[in-house]
């Protein structure tokens, strides 16, 4: 899975002891949308689907 630059700067805001699950949890997310890359807007809605801000 590609992330943008956007992405992953976005992802390493994550606390590091989470963050490789948030990854696969986005990732698979995306998969389910057809997506062949996660972009920033992307991840701003993945998490707003957490619950996250």
């Amino acid at each position: 899975m590609n992330w943008s630059a956007e992405a992953e700067t976005k992802l390493k805001q994550i606390p590091f002891f989470v963050r490789p699950a948030v990854r696969k949890r986005i990732e698979a997310l995306a998969a389910e949308a057809g997506l062949a890359s996660i972009d920033g807007t992307f991840f701003d809605e993945a998490k707003a689907r957490f619950g996250q801000k």
